[in-house]
């Protein structure tokens, strides 16, 4: 019934490409559903000299941007902009070919409609149903709000893209042109583990109780975390990142969703990062359900999830309980995301748990992530009011109703031993204890 709209919509990636105009601003979507052939084709034409300038909005862009419309041998063309600083543009960011913009992820969509001129938005996704639909699938994020905020939408149809249930479609009525590409969706790189991290799992771990309702943020600790869960009950799942290790729970019977106050029985995300095993257990299961991260992130939102337990991670900690999980040595190394938006949302939660989870120590051993205080100019992305639970591979504990002196000390007991007589007498002298 659609296939005749569908085909007159269709075109090549340079045919694509040649839409945008000088001087547009781009938006495409993130991580595992960048589009090579579309951003290929675009970033060809701003080599040759058919676009001179292009404004372009990327959140944690990977090796598809950074070798297309990122490659830093065109920054004297392109504008660029980040929403979340990752190993794509973190080396543009730091010489000042890159800046960043602070964010709540649960508040990019509005950004996007409210002080974002959208012109063209690219993305990939599943190929179209019978009913003339296509699914976002990894990633809905921000790109619900910008396919359908764009004077423009491309979008880059691959059968390897899961379909995915939820608010996560788009009609081909709202389609400005399609484009075709096959290629394998290349898969999420993953950081390895280290020897503390099955520690730090094991205890965040005991801090979850059956029936609980998941939040895990991304990278080795939070899959440390899964590893440990094999013997829980009917817990669910309302994060934002879902990742090999809730897919694996899920498979395991461990994750039910039976229990859930929010979506019973469905696994609800906005952002999807894995490998092909992921891809394709999500691929038209109903179970999986993906809505817009100003739904999924807003606390009020996360709140509704009775015995919702967020699980984030952090850079540096200092002695009152402010955390900074974005910026490194002066650098921007990340962004805020979801965090504080979790941190808030788990805590307001019936029975629910913020917990912030870290080794206790950076660079082999020689650096202490407890400090006495932030460095000047760091960012606080969750203040000490907010912080609930602290877990390191030397204890936890939960800061809530704790004077600062209480603090400092738990704290220094999170710290690796060969750090905590300095960081008592930096409590002396910052007047803690």
């Amino acid at each position: 019934m659609y296939q005749a709209e569908y085909a007159k919509k269709l075109v090549s990636a340079q045919q694509a490409a040649a839409r945008v105009q000088d001087g547009w601003t781009l938006i495409h979507g993130l991580t595992m559903a960048e589009p090579p052939a579309i951003l290929g084709a675009i970033a060809q034409r701003l080599r040759e000299g058919a676009l001179q300038r292009l404004r372009v909005y990327s959140l944690l862009p990977l090796a598809v941007a950074g070798g297309t419309i990122l490659d830093p041998l065109l920054c004297d063309r392109v504008e660029a902009l980040t929403w979340f600083v990752g190993g794509g543009d973190r080396g543009l960011v730091d010489v000042g070919l890159n800046y960043f913009v602070p964010n709540h992820f649960h508040q990019v969509p509005r950004l996007i409609e409210e002080f974002t001129d959208v012109d063209v938005f690219v993305t990939t996704v599943s190929p179209m149903d019978k009913a003339g639909y296509f699914s976002f699938g990894t990633s809905n994020d921000y790109s619900t709000t910008a396919a359908r905020r764009a004077r423009l939408t491309i979008l880059e149809v691959n059968r390897h893209m899961p379909r995915v249930f939820g608010q996560s479609q788009m009609h081909v009525s709202e389609v400005g042109l399609l484009v075709e590409n096959h290629q394998p969706i290349a898969p999420m790189p993953h950081s390895p583990n280290k020897p503390e991290d099955a520690v730090i799992g094991q205890k965040v771990a005991e801090l979850i109780p059956h029936e609980a309702t998941l939040q895990l943020g991304v990278g080795a600790l939070p899959n440390a975390v899964a590893d440990y869960l094999g013997d829980h009950k009917d817990l669910g799942i309302h994060t934002e990142v879902l990742g090999p290790g809730m897919i694996k729970l899920i498979k395991a019977g461990v994750v039910s969703g039976a229990k859930k106050t929010l979506h019973p029985r469905k696994h609800v995300f906005t952002v999807a990062q894995g490998d092909d095993e992921m891809l394709a257990f999500m691929d038209d299961n109903p179970a999986m359900e993906s809505y817009p991260v100003s739904y999924v992130n807003r606390p009020a939102v996360i709140a509704r999830n009775r015995r919702m337990i967020s699980v984030n991670t952090v850079i540096e900690v200092d002695l009152t309980g402010q955390c900074n999980a974005e910026s490194l040595a002066g650098h921007q190394f990340s962004g805020a995301g979801g965090q504080l938006d979790f941190v808030r949302g788990a805590f307001d939660a019936p029975e629910g748990k913020s917990i912030l989870a870290f080794r206790a120590t950076a660079k082999g051993g020689a650096v202490s992530k407890i400090v006495g205080r932030l460095e000047p100019g760091a960012p606080v992305t969750t203040p000490r009011t907010d912080v609930h639970w602290l877990v390191t591979e030397f204890g936890a504990v939960n800061l809530k109703g704790m004077a600062t002196s209480r603090r400092a000390l738990a704290i220094i007991d999170l710290a690796h031993p060969d750090f905590r007589d300095d960081l008592r007498r930096q409590a002396e002298d910052l007047r803690l204890i």
